[in-house]
């Protein structure tokens, strides 16, 4: 494992970091901070249209139905242990580098969503499929890199979508109410593969229910505890900004923290929790029936904001508010542990209940999410012949999450997404005039088309 360790760590520091962040700028420089500026019409485009009434779509799912099932892949165990994780290792300053990966990030994913939908086309069954497979074969011209980013990928989908997620259920569910570790993953796996044998459509309704109810029952109690801390809550901001840049000062040089720590970690851990750069979640959006290819860059402008700057960020200042969190001492906690203990500080055993519960239904979510994905790059190399064989494998590593050791999972989780990364970042550079080009004639041909389109008729 220290063999992964090492590779892991000079993948990521600093080329894919720089890359990942360099991706960020591109698309954020080349539509004028869109995220920032134009926040009001990505909002209405998102949230301010989840109550509007739509059609009923063949051939395709509905954008929110997209946003659920790559939320439910995107909204994992990194929004819970991976953030406790990162402030373990990178210390406070690791949220504020989470905090720059995301805000750039939100217009990398915005740019994926919307090649992933310019790209798209029918499969086998009629059903739109998408991805970075697509815009790398189609848009980029380069069969190699579509073939090895679903290499990557399917991999990537048994590890940091599959191992991780067991592995956080079962140590979880352990810590919180004893249960033993094999008969959680058994139960896991079964009821995975339930849902996977639906195919799309079953994890996109599965997925359309857990999503809401696990944002509203964390976010619900995380902000129970903040208002209780309310008064430590620019303490905690400081200390993250002051440790931003200058680490080892701002935790009196005790901690071995250091900028390039903070930076690795909160990047790292941001893309985890967000997947934007990762393409993963453009498979998701890349079933979508839109009128317009912007329409869903825009959820994944949304997807960003939910995931990291809002779900992550409360978990992170909950950690820091609650006095629990103690990094210099020799047992000290980390991972899900941490953040039920953040939690329970305040609201006792609800509290670590309400984060044994949110991190199953996250976990869970997010296996289904990245079980559609491995099958969509599998499709995509063989025709999908091999998909039985797939689905054995995937359950069984399922099964083996529950029972393994979690540090070694997250190393080759990084490993396994700095490959996956590494195609999927290139086509986006080279193919950033064409998403940027198609996003400035939405905006300015179509806009106010799409914001008078709450009666429903455009859609």
């Amino acid at each position: 494992m220290d063999f992964l360790a090492r590779l892991a760590d000079a993948l990521w520091t600093p080329w894919l970091l720089g890359l990942f962040l360099l991706t960020g700028l591109v698309y954020s420089a080349g539509s004028g901070l869109f995220q920032l500026f134009e926040c009001r019409t990505w909002w209405r485009a998102t949230a301010g249209s989840l109550l509007q009434r739509r059609g009923q779509k063949t051939g395709g799912l509905s954008p929110l139905q997209a946003l659920a099932t790559a939320l439910a892949s995107t909204m994992g165990t990194g929004s819970i242990a991976g953030v406790a994780a990162a402030l373990t290792l990178g210390g406070p300053g690791a949220v504020f580098w989470m905090w720059v990966s995301a805000l750039l990030g939100m217009m990398t994913s915005c740019g994926e969503k919307l090649l992933a939908v310019q790209y798209q086309r029918p499969g086998p069954d009629g059903r739109l499929r998408g991805g970075p497979m697509y815009y790398l074969r189609d848009g980029l011209r380069s069969p190699l890199l579509a073939a090895c980013f679903c290499l990557a990928c399917i991999p990537a989908t048994l590890a940091g979508g599959n191992l991780i997620q067991s592995s956080s259920i079962a140590s979880s569910l352990e810590a919180a109410f004893g249960l033993p570790r094999l008969p959680v993953g058994l139960v896991t796996a079964l009821l995975a593969g339930l849902v996977m044998l639906g195919g799309l459509e079953r994890i996109a309704a599965v997925s359309s229910a857990l999503v809401p109810a696990m944002a509203l029952l964390y976010l619900g109690s995380g902000c129970a505890v903040l208002l209780y801390h309310w008064d430590r809550i620019p303490g905690a901001l400081g200390l993250i900004f002051s440790c931003a840049l200058s680490p080892a000062a701002a935790a009196g040089g005790g901690a071995g923290w250091t900028v390039s720590a903070a930076l690795r970690c909160g990047v790292a851990r941001g893309v985890f929790t967000n997947e934007a750069g990762l393409g993963t979640s453009a498979m998701a959006h890349g079933a979508a029936q839109v009128d317009h290819p912007a329409r869903q860059g825009m959820w994944g402008i949304f997807e960003v904001f939910l995931s990291t700057l809002l779900v992550c960020t409360v978990t992170a200042l909950v950690i820091l508010v609650s006095g629990v969190w103690n990094p210099a001492a020799p047992d000290a906690l980390t991972g899900a542990p941490l953040t039920a203990a953040a939690f329970g500080s305040v609201l006792g055993r609800f509290g670590q209940g309400a984060v044994a519960l949110s991190l199953l239904l996250f976990a869970f979510s997010s296996i289904l999410g990245w079980s559609y994905y491995g099958e969509q790059c599998l499709e995509f190399l063989s025709g999908g012949r091999l998909l039985p064989v797939y689905r054995t494998v995937f359950l069984l590593c399922t099964l083996a999450g529950a029972v393994w050791s979690a540090q070694m999972i997250w190393q080759l989780v990084d490993l396994c997404n700095a490959l996956m990364a590494l195609p999927n970042l290139l086509a986006l550079l080279c193919l950033a005039p064409q998403a940027l080009s198609s996003l400035r004639a939405w905006r300015r041909d179509g806009r106010r088309k799409f914001l008078r389109s709450e009666n429903g008729k455009n859609y």
